[in-house]
C-alpha cells in the first residue's frame, strides 16, 4: 500500500514538472504539458455596469407616454404631439435604453425609438453625433437579444432621412468592432435557424444587412471604410 502511493505521489510530481509556460521555449521539447489557453473573453456577455438613464427617467414618470394593451398586444401611446417633441433630449435616452432587457423598459425603448424615427421629418440628422456612444455601449454588451434590437434600430436610422447614412461614415470606427466579432456568428443552430430568420434575430445576417446598408446609403468613402473595420466584407455595390 505504502509503495503505490509512493508510485502515485512520483507520477504526480513528474507531471507537474512536466508543465511549462506556453510559447516559451521549453514548450516546443516532446511530452510537456503547456495546459489550455485563456480565455480572451471576446464573446462573453457583459451586464451593464450601473442603470440607464433612460430607467431613471422611466421610474420618475418623466416620459411623456404610457403603456397600453390590445387584442394584438402591448404598445406605447405618447400623450404629446411628436412634431413638438425635442429630440436633442429624447432622441439619444430612447437609444441608451436599447441595451435594456427587462420589460417594460426594452419594450419602451424598442418603440420608443422606431416612434421617433418614423416621425423625425428632418430632425434626426443633426442628432446622429448623440446616438453614437449609447449604440456603442449597446453593442459592447454582446447581449444577442440586445445587439439584433441596436441593429434593427440602425438599419431604421440609415434610412429614416436622407445624408445620414453619409453622417455615421465617421463613427464606424465606434460602431463596427463589435459587428467585426459576430459577423459570421449565427446563434440558432439546426432548426432553429429558420425560426430565427422569420424573427430577425439571425445575428450574422443582421450584421451583414446592416453593412450593406451603410455602403449603399455611405457614400463613396462608405466601403473602404467598412472594410478597414470589417475586413471579411465584400462590396455588395461592385460585384
Amino acid at each position: 500500500m505504502e509503495r503505490q502511493k509512493e508510485v502515485q505521489k512520483g507520477a504526480t510530481s513528474h507531471k507537474h514538472q512536466m508543465q511549462c509556460i506556453p510559447f516559451s521555449a521549453l514548450s516546443f521539447s516532446r511530452k510537456l504539458d503547456v495546459g489550455q489557453p485563456p480565455s480572451t473573453g471576446a464573446f462573453l456577455e457583459q451586464k451593464l455596469e450601473r442603470p440607464t438613464q433612460f430607467r431613471k427617467f422611466y421610474e420618475r414618470g418623466d416620459f411623456p407616454l404610457a403603456l397600453e394593451h390590445d387584442s394584438r398586444g402591448s404598445k406605447i401611446a405618447w400623450k404629446v404631439d411628436l412634431e413638438k417633441i425635442d429630440y436633442h433630449y429624447y432622441l439619444p435616452l430612447f437609444f441608451e435604453g436599447l441595451a435594456e432587457t427587462e420589460h417594460p423598459y426594452a419594450l419602451f425603448a424598442l418603440n420608443g425609438v422606431h416612434d421617433l424615427l418614423k416621425r423625425g421629418d428632418g430632425r434626426v440628422l443633426p442628432v446622429v453625433p448623440q446616438l453614437i456612444i449609447p449604440i456603442k455601449k449597446a453593442l459592447e454588451l454582446k447581449n444577442h437579444k440586445v445587439c439584433c434590437t441596436v441593429l434593427k434600430a440602425l438599419q431604421h436610422l440609415i434610412v429614416c432621412e436622407d445624408m445620414i447614412g453619409e453622417a455615421l461614415v465617421p463613427y464606424y470606427r465606434q460602431i463596427l468592432p463589435v459587428l467585426n466579432k459576430f459577423i459570421n456568428k449565427n446563434k440558432n443552430l439546426g432548426d432553429g435557424i429558420d425560426y430565427g430568420q422569420q424573427r430577425g434575430e439571425n445575428l450574422g445576417e443582421l450584421i451583414q444587412d446592416t453593412l450593406q446598408l451603410m455602403e449603399k446609403h455611405g457614400g463613396e468613402n462608405a466601403f473602404i471604410n467598412i472594410k478597414y473595420m470589417v475586413p471579411t466584407y465584400e462590396s455588395c455595390q461592385f460585384q
